[in-house]
């Protein structure tokens, strides 16, 4: 008698979706998930999706973004495997208060080396900063704790608003081996069981840019 051979885990990746009100995370999130968008109404708690993607399941959460709603974020730090970060890059105004939040994310113990994909949203307008202004403006270049990419997108048109998820033996999440509480080199480590993960799509060492 023939058995079929038994079927492999579905792995599942925690993504936590964060930014300033108005930024357009649930615009991104509905897109991810292939959903319509013609009925968007600010998240006052957080909206959570599924999403298949080269067979991994996607579990994004995506939290509201009022400033009253922002110190209850930490709540959803825990196991987040990326954080996706979505600025309005139309709205100069606010690019201080927006890199302070990620500034003060990025200082977060339990988001320590989580990778980071960051999207420049609201592409459609032409008042938008370009990414590489954006990833100027945030300071990225002095990240050195984890992989990090800005990925300019339109969440109006779907343009740009993919996240990649590869298993390949030779692609691995670059991570941190603690010397002390912040002291750290840096090492290479599989995130599951027998695979590698890598996200985003030209992403191949930590600090990479636009």
């Amino acid at each position: 008698m023939c058995f079929d051979p038994p079927q492999a885990p579905e792995q599942e990746v925690r993504l936590l979706l964060l930014g300033l009100d108005n930024a357009g995370k649930t615009t991104v999130l509905k897109q991810l998930a292939a959903e319509d968008i013609s009925h968007i109404t600010p998240t006052q708690g957080f909206n959570i999706k599924s999403v298949q993607s080269a067979g991994f399941k996607l579990n994004v959460w995506d939290i509201g973004g009022q400033r009253k709603i922002r110190p209850y974020w930490r709540n959803y730090f825990e196991n987040t495997d990326v954080l996706i970060y979505v600025i309005d890059s139309s709205d100069r105004k606010r690019f201080e208060e927006t890199s302070l939040e990620l500034a003060e994310l990025l200082e977060e113990e339990t988001l320590a080396t989580v990778p980071l994909l960051i999207f420049a949203n609201k592409q459609d307008l032409m008042t938008a900063a370009p990414a590489s202004e954006l990833a100027e403006s945030l300071r990225l270049h002095t990240i050195r704790d984890r992989m990090w990419q800005v990925q300019a997108c339109s969440a109006l048109t779907a343009e740009g608003i993919q996240v990649n998820i590869e298993t390949d033996t030779v692609c691995k999440l670059y991570s941190v081996e603690a010397r002390g509480r912040y002291g750290a080199s840096l090492v290479y480590q599989s995130l599951m069981p027998n695979y590698y993960i890598s996200y985003f799509l030209s992403m191949t060492k930590p600090g990479g840019g636009p």
